[in-house]
């Protein structure tokens, strides 16, 4: 943990100039890697980037099929129960049916806001009634915008780019102050 305030006494204390940011590269991880065929199967069947749809399942789950939110999200792409049923789930820990309602509900999305990746973002996060409330626009809630930021932004496991290529996964590390 870096932090600009002291918690103990005995802790060391690190001089960290503001704003820096640490960036790590390595490949897919084995979580990542074991749903790759899935995600890019889903992704091609719906017109969705494969790059999108591993952004959105490292920023949900982390790629742990087992995941549940708080809310009672479940699954890689944590699908409400409403969704889920929606798009005629049995399982949603099953990878498979998971991935593919989410990918399926995540092109709905994008088809609903005219492609505007974050819009679509907004509402898989914080639900469509959010993006309406707001007036079309993103919700000013601030996990929403978080969420929403970090994909767009290539940081939940693009490597930046959502529309092209590219494999690599990234981890961004943020020193706050």
């Amino acid at each position: 943990v870096l932090s600009d305030k002291k918690k103990d006494s005995s802790a060391k204390t690190y001089s960290v100039t503001s704003g820096a940011v640490y960036r790590t590269t390595k490949p897919l991880s084995g979580r990542a890697a074991q749903y790759q065929s899935l995600i890019e199967e889903h992704s091609e069947l719906n017109s969705v980037s494969a790059d999108l749809v591993r952004a959105v399942i490292q920023a949900e789950s982390a790629f742990n099929p087992r995941a549940i939110s708080p809310k009672g999200a479940m699954g890689l792409m944590q699908l409400m129960p409403a969704t889920a049923a929606e798009f005629r789930v049995r399982d949603p820990y099953n990878p498979a049916e998971n991935v593919r309602a989410g990918v399926a509900y995540l092109k709905q999305l994008l088809d609903r806001y005219d492609g505007k990746v974050e819009l679509a973002l907004a509402a898989y996060n914080a639900g469509p009634g959010a993006v309406k409330k707001y007036g079309g626009k993103v919700p000013p809630y601030r996990e929403t915008r978080a969420y929403v930021e970090k994909i767009s932004n290539g940081t939940a496991g693009t490597g930046g780019s959502l529309s092209g290529p590219s494999r690599r996964i990234y981890r961004t590390v943020e020193v706050v102050d």
